[in-house]
């Protein structure tokens, strides 16, 4: 019957969906086409804006692969088998699962948006797609929706949902040539490349029709189709097709934001930029987007791990220190960025009780301070791992991260102050401005492990 449903989807979506054609991209440092000329709507400019203040965000990877505990790449990994794999469905029964529990939880911290994943590497679809039955509802004992169970939640605590969607796919033969990973996958057969484009695009569609108004679309996976000398990326061997996947998704809902972490520059018609385990403009990770293919004009987003992985992983105890995860969410603020943090749930439904522990506190401090982050843009100077600075008009809220010092210096602070004190004691502080820099005297300043605060109103 899905058979059915999927060639009727695939003969009358080109009539429906593409009445006005889009026109061809042009090739930018990506190596692929995207939407020329792309002008957003006015819908989409008030979810840009809306977004670039949220600035905290849950990321949530959960799928089949959590009943390994071994992470969300356990597929190419261990190079388990497609028909071992498919076994792993019969197994997942997260009757634990609450999605308001989750919800809540995202709203206590002070998230804003829920990004999960919809559909992720391994090809297992976590909701009831029409166009495959190798999805949560018809191949699990579960036989819930839990993205339709989410976004009625969502609905109902006035948090945006975004999805995201894998554009590679271990388990499908028509996503063929193979790319980069899950090349030794036994049981992967040559398929056709247009049929994977057309999957695509009936699933996104479901995507965009069945869970009410979205915050927008997370792609993943554009780097598996490209050369990688371990330094850069080279020439990419498909056509992903992005003036038909974006333009698709602007027409279905024109407020819907559009995302690719492809780790290079903007591809035309994409509505943010994000960047993995980094923050712009840094590249511990050796493959970041390069400091000059960020982009000044739209909302920017980095995500990160409570601990070392994105989906669930068993033995994974590396957790990052709540000043660690506080400090990540401030200096990301002081790029204009904002902080999508990542909970891989247990295959039970269940989210970590470390990774809410350590959500609960963010929430805590957010809660004092949230509007030196909410709302704010980059400061004047990039932050370093003494200080970060947010703005908001003529004030800036200076975040003093070292809290060894009693003084700070500010080489090459420009702006002239009207007038310099404490964020939580409104306390006047000593402070010179000469042209070396801003001279600020901290000692009036109450000292927290985490954050010292200081307001900068400008002349």
């Amino acid at each position: 019957m899905k058979n059915l449903i999927f060639l009727f989807i695939c003969l009358i979506a080109p009539s429906i969906l593409f009445t006005q054609a889009i026109q061809h991209g042009h090739e930018n440092r990506s190596g692929s086409s995207g939407i020329l000329g792309y002008e957003p709507s006015a819908e989409n400019l008030k979810g840009r804006a809306w977004f670039e203040e949220a600035r905290f965000g849950l990321f949530i990877h959960w799928g089949v692969y959590s009943v390994l505990g071994d992470g969300e790449w356990v597929m190419n990994n261990k190079n388990i088998s497609k028909k071992n794999y498919e076994k792993l469905p019969k197994l997942f029964n997260p009757i634990a699962f609450d999605a308001q529990a989750w919800v809540q939880m995202a709203k206590d911290a002070g998230m804003k948006y829920i990004t999960i994943t919809s559909r992720h590497h391994d090809g297992f679809s976590m909701y009831d797609s029409k166009v495959t039955d190798y999805d949560i509802v018809d191949a699990t004992p579960f036989k819930r929706d839990v993205l339709a169970e989410l976004a009625e939640a969502c609905r109902k605590a006035d948090i945006k949902l975004f999805f995201y969607y894998s554009l590679l796919d271990w388990n499908r033969d028509d996503y063929y040539p193979l790319g980069r990973t899950g090349t030794d996958i036994a049981g992967r057969e040559p398929g056709n490349w247009d049929d994977y484009i057309t999957f695509m695009k009936a699933q996104l569609t479901e995507l965009l029709t069945n869970y009410g108004p979205i915050g927008g679309i997370w792609f993943d996976g554009h780097w598996d189709q490209m050369g990688w000398d371990g330094k850069e990326f080279s020439q990419l061997k498909v056509d992903w097709k992005y003036d038909e996947l974006y333009g698709l998704i602007h027409k279905l809902q024109p407020a819907a934001l559009v995302g690719n972490n492809h780790h290079l520059g903007v591809i035309p018609g994409e509505d943010f930029q994000m960047f993995e385990k980094d923050l712009p403009g840094q590249n511990t990770t050796g493959w970041a987007t390069a400091e000059d293919q960020i982009a000044e004009n739209l909302p920017l987003e980095v995500c990160e791990t409570i601990n070392g992985s994105w989906g669930f992983n068993l033995q994974d105890e590396n957790h990052k220190s709540n000043t660690e995860l506080l400090h990540y969410l401030i200096k990301a603020a002081g790029h204009g960025s904002n902080l999508l943090l990542n909970v891989g749930p247990m295959p039970n439904g269940q989210i970590q009780t470390e990774h809410q522990a350590s959500i609960a506190a963010m929430g805590e401090w957010l809660r004092q301070f949230g509007t030196t982050i909410y709302g704010t843009q980059k400061g004047p100077l990039k932050p370093t791992d003494d200080y970060a600075i947010t703005r908001k008009g003529d004030v800036l809220y200076l975040h003093v991260l070292n809290p060894a010092l009693d003084r700070i210096h500010l080489e090459t602070f420009e702006g002239k102050t009207s007038s310099v004190s404490s964020f939580e004691s409104g306390k006047l502080l000593a402070h010179e401005k000469n042209r070396y820099g801003l001279v600020i005297d901290l000692k009036e300043v109450p000292v927290h492990k985490i954050d010292r605060v200081v307001v900068i109103v400008l002349k």
